[in-house]
């Protein structure tokens, strides 16, 4: 069975309130800290804090504070990409971003689930399942993006958009939820 930390990270249903988990989601909370409310100016160190934080992160790649998420270590984000202001990447789960990908402010990358039973989310069961955005893909301002999903390479996600499936490469989606609309080149 593992720890709660090991069926996390496996994708097994878990316990939020592991003394381990809250460990390390405290462990994050102290560097969102550092890196959300660190002098502009200082760039460099906003970086570090950053590379500290996540479990990778691309070069030439920045994140606009104020950023949120859960442990930090689940994200991996590829070179040259941006995440705009107020950006929640809850990282129960991996979440992993391409080359070149644009997120817009507000955009939520949720990977957690709870169960619909009332008596297991009572006694705070919860598993996640992973994000992944694909090289080149523009998230626009407020998109959310469900546990489990997988947009594609090329992919445009309109502002407001809900992602709950996948979403091929080379394609415009809009709306709740998120259909492809057109597609491009």
């Amino acid at each position: 069975m593992g720890s709660m930390k090991e069926r996390m990270l496996a994708g097994e249903p878990y316990l939020a309130d592991d003394p381990e988990l809250i460990a390390d989601h405290l462990r994050a909370l102290r560097l969102l800290e550092q890196f959300n409310s660190g002098p502009v100016d200082q760039r460099e160190a906003r970086l570090a804090v950053l590379r500290e934080l996540l479990g990778d992160l691309g070069e030439e790649t920045w994140i606009r504070p104020p950023f949120h998420c859960d442990y930090g270590y689940n994200i991996r984000i590829g070179p040259r990409s941006f995440v705009n202001f107020q950006s929640v990447f809850l990282d129960v789960a991996p979440i992993t971003l391409g080359a070149d990908v644009q997120v817009g402010p507000n955009v939520q990358l949720l990977t957690p689930t709870h169960p619909v039973e009332p008596e297991q989310r009572r006694a705070k069961w919860e598993a996640a399942q992973p994000i992944t955005i694909g090289d080149n893909a523009w998230l626009g301002g407020g998109a959310i993006v469900l546990a489990g999903v997988t947009v594609g390479d090329n992919t445009v996600v309109g502002a407001g958009a809900v992602v709950t499936r996948d979403l091929p490469a080379n394609v415009v989606a809009v709306g709740n939820p998120a259909r492809p609309v057109r597609q491009i080149g």
